[in-house]
């Protein structure tokens, strides 16, 4: 467990824990690493979690599947990011959605009703944790918020424009890599992957954006 902790100290959950505290908040939450390979489910909808989780190493994908096949993806998780915690609570229902590896990854699960409760030796840093689990929840709503409103726009062009603007204004740079490729950002965007293509083509003629892969560069 002892080599995740840098990307463990890097995540919201643990946002100002100690050094020196990290490792018994770890054995106070019954915290464990599990590896899956790419393109392993981690969860499937209608799965019950018990666990609020990291991940450590790799990516993430939280997607669902209608019943002819299609395909919608909800959003990416990247190292250090938590997951699972709209599930925390007792009696908070099942998982909506699937969650899948992208690429080999690690994922470090941690006791959620350990979690939400103070232990009885009172852990230094135990409350500092619940509150940065409010915040995280906070800040997951905060991320459908803006979802909805890539959504919302009406043609593929609008939706590229909404989502490749708050990517550069998240990252602070007009270059800017996604973790999404082609068809993973036309499922995200609820699009026709060819007519965003076409689109994005269109864009860089026009001069407004290059890209290669993931990887984009917007201009004004």
């Amino acid at each position: 467990m002892k080599q995740y902790f840098p990307v463990l100290k890097r995540s919201p959950l643990f946002a100002g824990v100690g050094d020196d505290d990290l490792a018994a908040l770890c054995d106070c939450l019954q915290a464990k690493a599990v590896l899956y390979q790419k393109g392993e489910t981690v969860f499937h909808r209608g799965d019950a979690p018990c666990s609020v989780m990291i991940l450590a190493q790799g990516s993430l994908l939280i997607q669902r599947d209608d019943y002819w096949g299609n395909r919608s993806i909800l959003g990416a998780v990247g190292g250090g990011e938590i997951f699972g915690e709209a599930y925390a609570a007792p009696d908070s229902g099942v998982m909506e959605n699937d969650v899948v590896a992208a690429e080999d990854s690690v994922v470090v699960f941690f006791d959620s009703r350990k979690l939400l409760t103070v232990c009885p030796s009172a852990c230094r840093y135990h409350t500092l944790v619940i509150r940065n689990l409010f915040y995280a929840v906070s800040e997951k709503n905060r991320k459908l918020v803006r979802k909805l409103g890539h959504m919302a726009k009406r043609t593929t062009r609008e939706k590229l424009l909404s989502y490749l603007s708050e990517e550069a204004a998240r990252q602070n740079s007009a270059t800017f890599s996604i973790p999404y490729n082609r068809q993973q950002l036309a499922d995200f965007l609820a699009v026709d992957r060819s007519a965003m293509s076409n689109e994005l083509s269109k864009m860089r003629d026009e001069g407004l954006l290059t890209f290669q892969k993931n990887h984009f560069t917007l201009f004004k």
